[in-house]
């Protein structure tokens, strides 16, 4: 499938533009966290931008788009939705 100039990459398709800290550092809001073990993730290992299913579910846009992976914890809220949708099981929630 070919995109035009302006739609070059299918993930800023499946998005709109984020709007971080509209309700203020919400982080502490948690009870468990998302940890990304390296290892394991397919970005890390491949050195590919090939997945990035755990940027793309993040209702919070907080997840950042780049190699490695970075979770920005002022405003995760630790719903767990990226450990859920990880294919390689690289993330887990653990409790703060």
């Amino acid at each position: 499938m070919r995109y035009s100039k302006a739609h070059e990459d299918p993930f800023t398709v499946a998005r709109g533009k984020l709007c971080v800290a509209e309700a203020g550092k919400t982080g502490d809001w948690r009870s468990s966290r998302p940890v990304i073990e390296s290892s394991k993730c397919i970005l890390s290992k491949t050195g590919k931008k090939s997945c990035f299913l755990c940027w793309m579910y993040c209702p919070e846009g907080i997840i950042t788009r780049s190699i490695p992976v970075k979770i920005d914890y002022d405003y995760c809220k630790g719903c767990g939705i990226c450990a859920e949708e990880c294919p390689a099981k690289a993330i887990r929630m653990v409790e703060e």
